[in-house]
């Protein structure tokens, strides 16, 4: 088990907290004590994957500050999105001020974003606040929204793990036990086909956002690596017989009818109206799902391959402050407090299913402890934290060119196009050009 993943198990059986990075510089604007304070914060939660919850956030903030007014803005596909959108603002000089930047982006964010220090802007704006990070959350979790260098770009904010979640009610017209719901990649493949056999709808669907984050659990559950170091260089580490063997599980099960090879709305959907068995995406679907859902959504472990040991990747988001404004970046600050607060945290928890980062939230009594022994969708994916690895970052100017070129040759595969094993070395020599 590496630091990362004892950090974790201890932050779950214990203790929790915060934090955040960076390279701009602070320059200061005049501004009235008088004149309300805007800010952007920009976000990637869909109105079916907590937008209800950051609009709840936002304005109980704004009713709590009268001197500040938070603006958040929801930016569609996903972290990609968020990015080039991100890049275009500042081009034009139209910074957000607080922005949920993903895990996978943690390297390109670093090189290619003029950011604030967290850590400067925390000594220079909120002096009271200097121990605010090393007191609230443990070393190995601000690391989350750490660079290999050292430097703290961000505060990890959403954590989550991929589960499978199932529909019992199908289980059980298909003969199968929902008691006992496939706990490994073989037994995910047969348990689809005779849900199709059985039901006629089909058996399984493995998301498809605009990132490779679930395929990654995929490839690196069966030994594979999507980045690996060569010479001292990041290059492509999927166009392996791991990675090959894993990608092409999901392409025969699409082509045999038991598997849907889709966009999230239409297997979500699909889902979600009782025509499809067992669907494997991210924790922080849970709320929309158990609520959703026209049955009792189950979920267990993100399934292993026999005889080999499960990685799943640290998925979510960190907050990272653009302001430029010495009061935008006061109100940054104390807007990013009131989201890091246990309090906050239990709501954006209880709305979407992501796990909390700070110290001390799954056992305060007030915070999420009694929710969390009653939601046995939450009991799946804590009890993966033994198992979590860090989300593949593709560093450099064209990080994500590279990232772009995994996530198309997934159509490629699933559509049937080409075997995994072609695609997947057609692709790594695209990407390492790129990197």
């Amino acid at each position: 088990m590496n630091k990362l993943q004892k950090a974790l198990v201890l932050f779950f059986i214990g203790t929790l907290t915060i934090g955040a990075a960076g390279c701009g510089g602070a320059s200061t604007t005049t501004q009235s004590s008088s004149e309300k304070t805007k800010i952007e914060y920009w976000h990637v939660a869909a109105e079916s994957f907590g937008g209800a919850t950051v609009k709840s956030l936002v304005e109980q903030f704004n009713k709590e500050n009268p001197d500040i007014e938070v603006v958040e803005k929801y930016n569609p596909d996903m972290y990609k999105g968020l990015t080039q959108n991100l890049q275009a603002a500042m081009a034009s000089g139209n910074n957000p001020d607080v922005v949920q930047m993903g895990y996978s982006y943690l390297n390109y964010a670093a090189e290619n974003l003029k950011y604030d220090n967290i850590e400067e802007l925390i000594a220079k704006q909120s002096p009271e606040d200097k121990t605010f990070l090393q007191d609230n959350f443990l070393p190995n979790v601000l690391a989350l929204a750490k660079t290999s260098d050292g430097k703290q770009i961000g505060i990890p904010y959403s954590m989550s793990v991929p589960v499978l979640y199932y529909n019992p009610e199908i289980f059980k017209q298909a003969g199968l036990d929902p008691d006992r719901p496939p706990q490994t990649w073989q037994e995910v493949v047969k348990a689809a086909k005779t849900i199709k056999d059985k039901t006629g709808n089909v058996g399984f669907f493995m998301q498809e956002y605009a990132d490779n984050w679930a395929q990654q659990a995929l490839i690196e559950s069966n030994g594979g690596q999507v980045l690996t170091q060569k010479d001292g260089k990041t290059v492509a580490g999927f166009d392996s017989p791991e990675a090959a063997e894993a990608y092409q599980l999901l392409a025969d099960m699409v082509k045999d009818g038991s598997g849907l090879h889709a966009t999230n709305e239409e297997g979500f959907q699909a889902f979600l109206s009782g025509k499809l068995g067992m669907v494997c995406t991210t924790i922080g679907k849970r709320e929309n799902f158990e609520k959703s859902a026209k049955f009792t959504v189950e979920s267990t472990q993100f399934p292993s391959f026999a005889g080999k040991t499960k990685k799943v990747p640290a998925g979510g988001n960190f907050l990272m402050v653009f302001s430029k404004d010495a009061q935008k970046q006061k109100a940054a600050w104390r807007f990013i407090k009131f989201l890091e607060s246990p309090e906050s945290l239990a709501t954006w928890t209880k709305g979407t299913g992501y796990l909390p980062p700070r110290k001390g939230v799954t056992e305060d009594p007030n915070g999420l402890k009694q929710f969390t022994e009653e939601n046995k969708n939450m009991q799946s994916a804590m009890s993966q934290m033994p198992y979590i690895v860090n989300w593949a970052s593709f560093p450099g100017a064209n990080g994500l060119q590279a990232e772009q070129a995994l996530i198309d040759v997934r159509d490629i595969i699933l559509s049937g196009k080409e075997t995994a094993a072609s695609a997947l070395k057609a692709a790594a020599e695209k990407v390492n050009a790129l990197l």
